[in-house]
Parts: C-alpha cells; sequence; structure tokens
C-alpha cells in the first residue's frame, strides 16, 4: 500500500512537469510582496475546497478518490500554469500519469454539485460523480473524463462556449 502511495505520488510530480507551465512561480502583490504559487495537491475534503476557491490555485489535483458533503465551487480568474502571461485557465487534475503523459489512475470526486464559476475550466481525467453548474466561459469536459449527473448552463453563452468531449452519463441542459 506504501508503495502504491509513493508511486501515485510520483506519478503525480510527472504530471506537473508534463502540464507545459512551471509547477512553482514567484510573484508580487501590489504591495511588492513575494508569494510563491504552486499546484495544489488535495487529500482531503477541505484542501479540495481550498484548491478551488478564488484564492486557490491555478492547477487542482486530488490525491485520491473524494467525497464531499458540500458543493465543489471553484472561482477565481487563474493562467495557464500560474503565468499571467499566458491564457486564463484552470484546470481539475483528477488522475496521475507516468513520464509519456498516459493516464495510470483515475479518481472519482463525489459531489452534490461541481460549480464552475473559473473561465476555461477543464475537468480532465476522473469522474466528478455528480452535477456541474456552469456559471462561466469555456467550461472543458476532456475526453478522458466523465460526468455521472447532469451538466447545466446558467445561459446559452456558456453551453454554447463550452466542450464536452468526455461523457456525460445525465442530460447537458440550460437552465
Amino acid at each position: 500500500m506504501k508503495f502504491k502511495w509513493l508511486l501515485a505520488m510520483l506519478l503525480t510530480v510527472g504530471l506537473l512537469a508534463a502540464c507545459g507551465g512551471t509547477d512553482e512561480t514567484d510573484t508580487t502583490d501590489e504591495e511588492g510582496t513575494d508569494a510563491v504559487s504552486a499546484a495544489s495537491f488535495a487529500e482531503d475534503e477541505e484542501g479540495l475546497h481550498a484548491a478551488a476557491d478564488e484564492n486557490g490555485t491555478w492547477i487542482i489535483i486530488p490525491t485520491s478518490d473524494m467525497t464531499l458533503e458540500e458543493d465543489l465551487v471553484v472561482a477565481g480568474t487563474f493562467h495557464n500554469g500560474d503565468d499571467e502571461n499566458e491564457d486564463v485557465y484552470r484546470k481539475i487534475a483528477a488522475y496521475t500519469q507516468d513520464d509519456d503523459r498516459n493516464i495510470v489512475d483515475q479518481w472519482t470526486i463525489t459531489v452534490p454539485q461541481l460549480v464552475v464559476q473559473s473561465e476555461n475550466l477543464n475537468f480532465q481525467g476522473g469522474t466528478l460523480d455528480g452535477d456541474v453548474y456552469v456559471e462561466a466561459d469555456g467550461f472543458l469536459l476532456h475526453e478522458t473524463a466523465t460526468v455521472t449527473g447532469d451538466v447545466i448552463f446558467a445561459n446559452e453563452d456558456y453551453q454554447a462556449s463550452a466542450s464536452l468531449d468526455g461523457t456525460v452519463e445525465g442530460e447537458a441542459t440550460v437552465e
């Protein structure tokens, strides 16, 4: 069991290296204070909520299957690789991969509802067991991902900007 945990962590580190950005970026806030921003490994419900909020990180990486009692709200504006020169982008990476970017393990996140408030959120490589409510442009359900419930868009513009390349077992509708 310890070997499997170690292997999962090593593969997750490989995932970060292969995501195209750095996994740690030095930034300076308005007051000139240095801060370090990194991908967020979420090991429990509290960690997943913290990683997904508006003060979280651009990539959210659960380290195992998780069951959340409350909705998971993904909020805030983030950039690919946490680099403000890159496109607005956010990702939930519910998987581990090897050095060749082959998915090794996939995680299931069980929630009443995933609420998407971050623009260009990509849910990739796992299963979201619950509904998705989209309140932002550019939602992507990657071809390697599954939603067991419904995907509900707050309006037609959000639906038109979305790509549901993965599997939606429920319905995709506009509220």
